[in-house]
């Protein structure tokens, strides 16, 4: 092993770095980056203790799916590991042509691009459309990745109330002539609100505004068969870009963008993120499809879900718990306080259950919570020590 304290540090940036309090605090409290040594559905296993995972983002419980699992080893028998190449030079293959057609057909759009990651598949959403001239209206509750195109794109950004029409019907009231774009999320996946899709619809064609909604966490969820939050609302011709991640009702890795043949080509020609990154694994691929597939063939999944959700809401609404008026599986425990927030989650460890902490400035000022989220692998017997869990840890605050 290298010892470090023999190299020389000379660079001012190595104070910096010795002297971060997040990373600091981050490793004093252990609340992030845990190792898990095994998994058995929704158990997960750390230093010889069971826990049930709380905060994993499988909604429909597809990750060990008999099928998917075949899917991808049959994958890495026929192509191998990867393609080693970016899809513009030397990684496409005939597989990524495939799900791409079967995403668009399933989504209502004329056609699709696969990433290695739901991060670059939203972040090319915006750098593959976005220029420096443009004005685009981001909601203020937007993920990393969004955002992250947002900044790259060098577009000029105003930034309104979580889910609030109103307020960017107000910001635009005031713009002269420029490109309009608005960056939207299905499902907002702390909060658990669905996004009031058909009211920024409706600004966004009086403005005469392109839209992008991420639905990283309706697809799968909402609509007839999972196909989102923008056919929840019948509303799939007026989206303009859709992007999501398959790490979540797919239950695999890599994301994709969909929209019109002549917006992905565009796309294809203009974002760095997809010109030179890695293009998605055979096994990511193989993966995808067939679960894309068992969402149709198998609609109990999805039935399950929402039966587990139900009686998740009743858990936490008998003990009068503030879930932030969430609407979807992604259900945060909002209390207020960084300290009732560790304790929470302390108490939670304590009786086997797994769930993550988000404190600000992860959320906004007043909101630290706990945030969870329900599977439809989750057992009635799951759901009977999840309940005994929160009334313990209820009792700790």
């Amino acid at each position: 092993m290298p010892l470090t304290f023999f190299k020389s540090k000379s660079s001012p940036l190595w104070k910096r770095i010795s002297s971060d309090d997040s990373t600091r605090l981050r490793l004093k409290y252990d609340t992030y980056y845990h190792i898990f040594e095994r998994q058995e559905g929704t158990r997960v296993f750390k230093d010889g203790k069971e826990f049930i995972m709380l905060s994993s983002n499988d909604y429909l419980g597809l990750s060990n799916h008999p099928r998917i699992k075949e899917a991808g080893i049959q994958a890495i028998k026929k192509w191998g590991s990867s393609t080693t190449g970016a899809r513009l030079a030397n990684g496409g293959r005939i597989f990524h042509q495939e799900l791409e057609e079967k995403l668009a057909d399933f989504l209502g759009k004329e056609a699709c691009h696969v990433y290695s990651a739901g991060y670059l598949a939203c972040a090319s959403a915006v750098t593959g459309f976005a220029e420096r001239k443009d004005l685009i209206l981001a909601d203020k509750n937007l993920h990393s990745s969004l955002w992250s195109g947002i900044q790259l794109s060098g577009a000029r950004c105003e930034r309104f109330a979580h889910n609030n029409p109103s307020h960017a019907a107000e910001i635009l009231e005031d713009e002269e002539d420029s490109n309009k774009i608005f960056v939207l999320e299905g499902v907002y996946s702390m909060e658990g609100h669905i996004a009031k899709l058909p009211d920024f619809v409706e600004i966004a064609k009086k403005y005469n505004a392109f839209l992008i909604l991420d639905d990283a966490h309706g697809f799968g969820v909402l609509g007839k068969d999972g196909r989102g939050t923008a056919e929840h609302f019948g509303m799939t011709d007026d989206v303009d870009v859709l992007c999501a991640s398959f790490s979540k009702s797919l239950a695999g890795a890599g994301g994709f963008v969909a929209s019109s043949k002549e917006a992905i080509n565009y796309m294809r020609s203009h974002s760095k993120q997809t010109i030179f990154s890695a293009a998605l694994s055979p096994a990511s691929c193989a993966c995808a499809q067939e679960a894309l597939q068992v969402m149709q063939d198998e609609p109990e999944h999805r039935e399950r879900l929402f039966k587990n959700l139900e009686r998740y809401r009743g858990i936490l609404a008998d003990l009068e718990l503030d879930t932030w008026e969430s609407e979807t599986p992604a259900i945060p425990i909002v209390l207020g306080e960084k300290e009732k927030v560790y304790y929470f989650w302390k108490a939670l460890l304590e009786k086997g259950i797994y769930a993550i902490i988000s404190i600000a400035p992860g959320v906004p000022p007043g909101k630290d919570l706990i945030r969870t989220a329900i599977s439809a692998s989750h057992t009635d017997e799951d759901l009977d020590r999840i309940e005994e869990a929160m009334i313990y840890a209820k009792s700790k605050i």
